[in-house]
């Protein structure tokens, strides 16, 4: 492990698409920190590739670090929606992406996203994970996954969190309408991923 980052030194000395290093530039100058990691992005550019002509979402744009690694695995014939509450966060990540018509950045609540959907691909990340975990899963297509991180792995289960049962967590890893596990994105953090059922 990198001292201090907790990222893996492997990880760190791998390539970085262009767009997703401008968008940790932005991040970083604009003083943003709830950035994806690198090593959550990576899952999300191999999972947005695993759907070439899929429907593409983000909950919670940011400064579009997110967006631009789900945008590395994006093919040729998929899109890409993000929805971003922030007017000026929006419309950086709107004019960092004007030249792709394969992206579509909203302003506004993350239940935008609805009129766009289903999703094959969903990085709920913003609006929707904590408040509405049913509607999130509504937003799926039958075979799409879902993305979720930030979680803190818990060696039990159920799963823990600071004594607690987590119940945002249990709630995705046991909803009747997914498939879905927990993976260790580094040795602190982890993700929930899901697929949506027929």
């Amino acid at each position: 492990m990198i001292p201090g980052d907790g990222r893996d030194p492997a990880l760190a000395v791998r390539p970085v698409p262009d767009r997703v290093a401008a968008a940790e530039r932005h991040a970083a100058a604009s003083g943003f920190t709830k950035s994806c990691t690198r090593e959550v992005g990576r899952l999300l550019s191999a999972t947005a590739a695993a759907k070439p002509r899929g429907v593409v979402a983000e909950s919670g744009t940011g400064a579009g670090v997110g967006t631009a690694w789900l945008h590395s695995g994006l093919a040729a014939g998929a899109r890409l929606i993000t929805v971003e509450r922030d007017e000026t966060l929006a419309a950086h990540a709107s004019a960092a992406f004007a030249d792709d018509r394969r992206v579509t950045v909203l302003c506004g609540d993350w239940t935008l996203l609805a009129a766009h959907a289903p999703f094959d691909v969903f990085f709920c990340d913003g609006g929707g994970k904590r408040d509405a975990p049913d509607a999130v899963v509504d937003l799926l297509a039958p075979g799409g996954v879902l993305v979720l991180d930030d979680f803190t792995p818990s060696a039990g289960w159920p799963p823990v969190f600071e004594g607690e049962v987590d119940e945002l967590r249990l709630r995705y890893l046991t909803h009747p309408a997914l498939v879905a596990t927990e993976v260790l994105t580094t040795a602190r953090t982890s993700a929930v991923i899901a697929v949506r059922r027929d």
